[in-house]
């Protein structure tokens, strides 16, 4: 069980204030990991009462992940607040818009591109670089896509959206096999439908979801941080560049 522990380690989990993003940062932090949760958002739950509840230092950095000069600001402050050291990454930030394919307009698209896509992509590589310059031993680099990088999601309009995902995913075995040689392992993971903050105004559509799911419910956000877990510790270090489905069977079913 020492291999699901991330005692010592520090993470940063960008989208980090709330559903998904907060979830999974709970999750590294109930295994002993300190984490900086990036979002623009204030965290749902205040950082001082998180780290309270953990025993770790848990911290909070105003992001706009679409614009390298936030990420570099954040990136370079949680250097200093954690003496240099990075060993996990949760790429989390994300967002949707319901628009039809033929309604949807230049600025829909590059809005979800900027930040689904892009600043996934962007928060990696300064990540990546701050792991080879502290010299960790165990990095672990996971991008968030969802199901629908491997499905449509019939209750929504979300072409652009799906883009989107399955660009995180297809990035992955690629930046996986460049960080190889430092010793950085680098996954995905696919949450399926799961309730949060974003779909709590939404009942109707929520509840219309369990008939697409195998296991006929929807997700908590506690079903789906163990993976993130996981993949963050020495339990998979023999798994890079793969992406993990977390969805109760729905792609399945």
């Amino acid at each position: 069980m020492d291999k699901f522990s991330l005692k010592g380690r520090v993470a940063v989990v960008t989208g980090g204030a709330r559903g998904c993003g907060m979830a999974f940062a709970q999750g590294l932090a109930e295994a002993g990991a300190s984490v900086a949760l990036l979002d623009m958002l204030d965290p749902v739950i205040p950082t001082a009462e998180l780290s309270s509840q953990y025993g770790v230092t848990i911290r909070y950095y105003k992001t706009d992940v679409t614009s390298l000069q936030s990420l570099q600001a954040s990136f370079d402050a949680i250097k200093s607040d954690f003496n240099g050291q990075l060993d996990i990454l949760v790429a989390c930030a994300g967002v949707n818009k319901n628009v039809h394919f033929l309604d949807t307009t230049e600025k829909d698209f590059d809005g979800l591109f900027n930040v689904n896509a892009r600043g996934v992509y962007f928060t990696a590589q300064l990540a990546a670089k701050a792991m080879i310059e502290n010299g960790t031993k165990v990095g672990s680099i996971i991008l968030v896509a969802s199901i629908a990088s491997h499905m449509a999601i019939r209750s929504q309009r979300s072409s652009a959206y799906c883009g989107t995902k399955g660009a995180v995913r297809a990035m992955v075995p690629g930046i996986a096999a460049e960080m190889n040689k430092y010793g950085i392992r680098v996954n995905s993971i696919s949450p399926g439908y799961v309730k949060t903050e974003m779909t709590a105004p939404f009942p109707d559509l929520v509840e219309g979801w369990k008939d697409e799911i195998m296991n006929g419910r929807v997700a908590e956000p506690d079903d789906i941080k163990g993976c993130c877990v996981f993949l963050a510790g020495d339990a998979s270090r023999y798994c890079t560049g793969a992406d993990y489905r977390v969805d109760g069977g729905v792609t399945m079913w």
